[in-house]
């Protein structure tokens, strides 16, 4: 019987260096997409999933994430004060969502070496991957989408979405075998590859399932370009020992916050479909196309 998914990592030590100096002293992860930063989104979403705990592995210039999943005493109070009730929950709501934790990334030496930071809150049990640039406009979440894969696979999962041929030298792109349901079994992962080198443009999202065998390899993985210990090198290895990896192609229109314009397309598209301010932005829009 496949081991339930009860935690998830959040690589967040990058500097965000696509968005100064925006990030000089913010994380990007803390970048509202309406009003609520990308991360917030996420954690919902692996909460909603059956997430029990989250783990953020942090850098220098993060204390913005523990301080918004943290309880406000003073902002709550000046909120009940105030008899703004709805807000209330609303704040009170963030910091039960799941039982967090925080461990440092001293230094940036790749998203596998930021991993292994918390591989002593994981124990030997798999454990939910996410980026904190990975928002989807779709009906069931991209979280629940890569859980019910594993749940039905067994293995290491990553979660997949297809890209324009014209943009497969800007992601990691993986191919192999079709299973059902939008599951592959996957042979092969190229970093980045050229522009017409490889007929897959079925591109990593940032949203994994890795087992404790992945914690194993990322053991063996020597440090690469810059001195980092990246994970894709370490499916590269599983792969090469022939060891089964999975894909999850996810149902649903990506929107990737990694970029500027990725993040003003996610602004648009979610604040479409805000109650409160839809409407209005949509008659704005309208009005300057």
């Amino acid at each position: 019987m496949t081991q339930k998914v009860k935690k998830a990592i959040f690589p967040v030590a990058g500097f965000g260096t696509r968005f100064l100096p925006a990030t000089k002293a913010q994380p990007k992860e803390m970048l509202p997409v309406v009003d609520k930063p990308v991360i917030q989104y996420l954690v919902e979403q692996a909460a909603e999933a059956g997430v029990e705990e989250i783990i953020f592995v942090t850098g220098r210039g993060k204390r913005a994430i523990e301080d918004h999943f943290d309880y406000s005493f003073e902002l709550d109070q000046t909120l009940v004060e105030k008899n703004k009730l709805d807000l209330v929950e609303q704040v009170r709501r963030i910091s039960n969502l799941a039982k967090f934790s925080y461990v440092r990334q001293s230094m940036p030496l790749g998203d596998g070496h930021a991993i292994n930071c918390a591989r002593h809150l994981v124990d030997d049990e798999p454990v939910l991957i996410i980026f904190g640039d990975t928002l989807y406009d779709s009906a069931v979440s991209p979280v629940k989408q890569v859980l019910d894969a594993y749940n039905q696979l067994g293995g290491p999962v990553i979660g997949l979405s297809e890209v324009k041929p014209t943009e497969i030298d800007q992601f990691g792109i993986v191919s192999g075998e079709t299973l059902a349901d939008g599951t592959y079994k996957i042979n092969e992962m190229i970093e980045k590859p050229a522009i017409g080198s490889t007929s897959s443009s079925l591109a990593a999202v940032g949203i994994y399932v890795i087992t404790p065998r992945v914690f194993e390899i990322l053991d063996q993985v020597k440090p690469g370009k810059g001195g980092e210990i990246r994970l894709a090198d370490a499916f590269h290895l599983l792969l090469e020992k022939q060891e089964a990896i999975y894909g999850k192609k996810i149902v649903g229109e990506w929107l990737d916050t990694g970029s500027k314009l990725g993040l003003i397309k996610a602004t648009i598209k979610l604040g479409l479909k805000n109650k409160e301010i839809g409407d209005d932005l949509k008659k704005f829009l309208q009005g300057i196309v």
